[in-house]
């Protein structure tokens, strides 16, 4: 910006220098030259000094031209009477040329000048709707703004404030060192008008302060842009300007308020979206409620039936035999481990939610980590086939974080597998670095697009069966969660015994080949 002289100053100093330098050029064609008539070099001045100041200086240097060249260099001289008709049609000519010459150099300036801030115009609206497209947070993406704010408007400072009125403001990007100052008693607000007209800047008294309120810094105006969007109030751009220098040109005051409604729409845009997400959340979570409540419910009622039944039948004076009394005595204490699996999952559930998880891990043999949970399926297999071959090395895991785990999906190869099927459990070592153990079957398994949700709380696979009970859908999900507590990672695939596979990795032991232990570490 142009403001290290005052316009009039200015205006003064290239008209009166540019008359000046054309005088002495005519005198010097004139008179040293020979050159009968010189007047047009006027043009020139008048030209240059349309450039520099415009239609006004072009005008005052063809009437100075007109005056001056009258004056010094026709006769009779040093007066502004002209004898000769000539001479005085040649003057006035100069003088309308001049002023139509300038008019049209001083038009060319001033589309020129309007180009060149069209251009910065939209560039620095470029890089304000940028900042607002790609940003993460909103935060980082207001700290870019603040700053092109200040290069482009000629601002001493530039602080950004959200709030729904002053006083909840609350600085979220400043240009600035240490806290903004407070806003001054008077200040420049920009007032918006209809959109076919130009926004202008009011200087008003803030409400609740006299006429010695808090005062500008020193040597410093303030300015405020309210951010808004549909009516609603949602913050302000503030900036300091060194005072003495003219208000924000209309370039700069059009990108302070399209930076603003820029702003504003992303605002509302940032929280409609948090709203969205809340409402999604919150909706989940109702599901997910739901879906707990039916499925332990229905998981809750069937073995507490037949803990009651069982219970029925042991009372004293009851007609059963010895081997019907253990039969009872074994149903209520198989129902009772299926309840207390039920309520661990449940546990163990909210513990992964929470991430409150935290595994003791030492160094296992495999098979020997994996027998009691291969023990305790097995009374419940049926005419279902249970083939095991854990040769591996050893892993360092969290023995009840795997324990859990194996025995929920062993489970569940069991519950939804028919009378007659085979399941294998199998080890192998894909890579120096882990230990993989697959739970497979020939059972019917499921979809392809099933898959991938197989792990996802409460789900459970379309057509599906299990018998009498059809699980929570959260047996799965608990053991993907203490696997991954653990170390341990397990994906589901088709197995090529043509039911499904589950492929749980497990991190290998780094001990020497010679070292096996069955039991943790002391």
């Amino acid at each position: 910006m142009r403001r290290s002289l005052p316009r009039l100053g200015r205006l003064v100093l290239v008209t009166g220098a540019s008359l000046a330098i054309a005088t002495l050029a005519i005198a010097v064609l004139e008179h040293s030259l020979g050159v009968e008539n010189a007047s047009s070099a006027y043009l020139v001045a008048v030209v240059l000094a349309a450039l520099v100041v415009g239609t006004g200086g072009a005008i005052l240097v063809a009437v100075g031209a007109f005056l001056v060249y009258n004056f010094l260099f026709t006769e009779p001289r040093f007066t502004l009477v002209i004898h000769d008709p000539g001479v005085l049609l040649s003057v006035v000519l100069l003088l309308f040329v001049g002023v139509v010459v300038g008019r049209l150099a001083a038009l060319q300036r001033e589309r020129a000048e309007t180009a060149r801030a069209r251009e910065h115009e939209a560039t620095a609206l470029f890089r304000v709707s940028w900042a607002l497209a790609t940003r993460d947070a909103m935060t980082p993406a207001l700290v870019q703004i603040a700053d092109a704010l200040r290069t482009e408007t000629g601002m001493a400072r530039v602080w950004i404030a959200i709030g729904d009125d002053e006083a909840t403001e609350r600085v979220a990007a400043d240009t600035g060192d240490g806290t903004p100052p407070s806003p001054p008693a008077r200040l420049r607000v920009l007032g918006r008008t209809p959109i076919d007209e130009p926004a202008r800047w009011v200087r008003v008294q803030r409400p609740g302060t006299g006429p010695g309120g808090t005062a500008s810094p020193a040597a410093l105006d303030a300015y405020r842009v309210r951010i808004e969007a549909s009516g609603e109030p949602l913050g302000s751009i503030w900036a300091l300007r060194a005072r003495g220098t003219d208000e924000p040109d209309p370039v700069e005051t059009r990108l302070l308020a399209a930076t603003a409604d820029q702003v504003g729409q992303a605002i509302t845009h940032d929280r409609a979206a948090e709203r969205t997400r809340a409402a999604d959340v919150a909706r989940q979570s109702d599901a997910l409620k739901s879906a707990l409540l039916q499925s332990v419910s229905h998981d809750l009622r069937t073995p507490l039936a037949t803990i009651r039944a069982a219970a029925g039948s042991l009372r004293p004076g009851g007609q059963l035999d010895d081997e019907a009394r253990r039969a009872s005595a074994d149903a209520i204490e198989r129902e009772v481990a299926y309840l207390d699996r039920l309520v661990a999952n449940l546990l163990d559930l909210s513990r992964i939610e929470a991430g409150a998880l935290r595994a003791r891990r030492d160094v296992f043999e495999l098979d020997d980590l994996l027998a009691r949970a291969i023990a305790s399926v097995r009374p419940g297999l049926g005419a279902r086939t249970l083939e095991v071959d854990l040769t591996a090395p050893p892993v360092e895991v969290d023995p009840v974080f795997l324990d859990q785990a194996f025995s929920n999906i062993l489970d569940n190869a069991r519950k939804y597998t028919p009378d007659g099927a085979t399941i294998r459990v199998s080890a192998a070592t894909p890579g120096g670095a882990s230990v993989r153990v697959t739970v497979e079957d020939d059972g019917p398994g499921v979809a392809d697009d099933v898959l991938p949700h197989l792990f996802e709380k409460f789900y459970r696979a379309p057509g599906a069966t299990a018998g009498s009970r059809s699980g929570t859908g959260i047996g799965l999900a608990v053991a993907r969660g203490v696997l991954e507590a653990t170390g341990g990672h397990v994906e589901a695939r088709r197995s090529g015994m043509g039911g499904l596979a589950f492929d749980i990795d497990l991190p290998a032991a780094r001990v020497p080949a010679s070292v096996t232990t069955g039991e943790p570490a002391p």
